[in-house]
């Protein structure tokens, strides 16, 4: 499902989505379609698409604070004043993890290029993110979980867990490899913070 469009980045490898609205698209995502943790893919150049991982949510409301008076009010704005544009927007924060490419090629790490501004951004279902995730007779790879971690994101070693309870639900053969992943990342959540 499409959920937005790209609307600016603060590196290569952080990017921020705007949610589409009520009135720009047919199918209006819900809060589901870009809850945490979701899985993404954003459209590049040459076939190839960037994987990423919504790991933030910013609401945008430039009214909030404005107190004074209205000379419309909301629900007569469409009639009174149709150039009126709706500023509230919903904001997600996407991390770069890899990349999907033509033929099924599929990378974990940096994508070598960067996304475009407008670029759709669309959500990725259970399939596509096991696909992504396959690691033949290994089970499930996680190559991008050093990357993650590193972001700087305080809620990154969380994000990484709940990706891993995903994976267990959707790979089951590779629950014991998991299982190893997710108590050195719990651990390392739990002990860390404190220094």
């Amino acid at each position: 499902m499409r959920i937005g469009k790209i609307a600016r980045s603060s590196s290569h490898i952080d990017y921020v989505c705007q949610v589409h609205q009520p009135g720009e698209v047919e199918h209006v995502p819900g809060p589901a379609d870009y809850a945490f943790g979701r899985f993404v893919r954003v459209a590049g150049g040459a076939g190839q698409a960037v994987v990423g991982i919504i790991y933030n949510t910013v609401l945008v409301n430039p009214e909030f604070g404005a107190l004074g008076p209205r000379l419309s009010p909301a629900q007569d704005l469409a009639v009174f004043s149709p150039d009126y544009l709706n500023e509230k927007v919903t904001l997600v924060g996407i991390v770069a993890i890899g990349t999907w490419g033509p033929a099924g090629a599929i990378g974990h790490g940096v994508p070598p290029q960067t996304v475009q501004i407008d670029a759709p951004v669309d959500s990725m279902d259970d399939e596509e993110v096991r696909a992504f995730h396959a690691g033949g007779e290994r089970g499930v790879r996680l190559g991008y979980a050093p990357l993650l971690i590193a972001h700087g994101n305080p809620l990154a070693r969380h994000l990484l867990l709940d990706i891993i309870a995903r994976l267990e639900a959707l790979c089951p053969q590779a629950a014991a490899q998991l299982q190893v992943v997710k108590a050195n990342v719990a651990w390392r959540a739990a002990v860390e913070p404190l220094g």
